[in-house]
């Protein structure tokens, strides 16, 4: 698995001329695996949530109690913009991020969106016992989260490229990322097309 994450990263090499957004539900695995690509391709690794608790002052769950989610989503979208004028990162997204069309459209023409879908079984194991999930607190999370599945997962398709990530090494998940942006990069590569890896 090393060299094959080697191999693929030394295709990237100098290739990366946009941010690689990480999009997807809590707990597909964003930031997990957003660290370990960001490592590989020798770029930064940003959390768009910890950029914005920085901004705010206050944990995201705080700030939702306080002023809501579109006062939430207004910041979210002022801080992923910030980030995507900068030089190129591994940027991972909150999970409404992408749902929001003006982040989305502002993604699409900044940057790389891929989309790290994960069935709702891995979804629960992961996201079981955080409390830092303002949207799990509001009921059952089995529920709440097959209902953001259903609402979300048509949005987070029109990524440019689509990875699934399954309980396994998360340097798996890595390979089929850069995997993707490989194929995304190569001129026969339909830019309005989203690949599945």
């Amino acid at each position: 698995m090393t060299e094959d994450l080697a191999l693929l990263a030394s295709k990237l090499t100098g290739r990366i001329d946009r941010t690689l957004v990480l999009v997807g539900l809590m707990g597909a695995g964003k930031s997990c695996v957003g660290r370990r690509l960001a490592a590989r391709l020798g770029l930064a690794f940003v959390d768009a949530d910890v950029e914005f608790e920085t901004a705010a002052g206050c944990t995201i769950s705080d700030y939702f109690a306080r002023f809501g989610e579109a006062s939430f989503r207004e910041g979210e979208r002022k801080v992923i913009s910030r980030l995507l004028d900068g030089a190129p990162v591994v940027l991972a997204t909150g999970g409404g991020a992408f749902i929001d069309p003006a982040t989305r459209e502002r993604i699409k023409a900044a940057g790389r969106s891929v989309w790290i879908r994960a069935d709702l079984e891995l979804l629960l194991k992961r996201t079981n016992g955080r409390d830092h999930r303002p949207l799990l607190k509001q009921g059952d999370p089995r529920e709440i989260l097959g209902r953001l599945m259903a609402i979300r997962y048509p949005i987070y398709a029109e990524a440019d490229i689509i990875v699934d990530s399954s309980d396994e090494a998360p340097e798996a998940t890595v390979a089929r990322v850069m995997a993707g942006v490989i194929a995304a990069l190569e001129p026969s590569h339909d830019a309005g097309a989203s690949r599945t890896c």
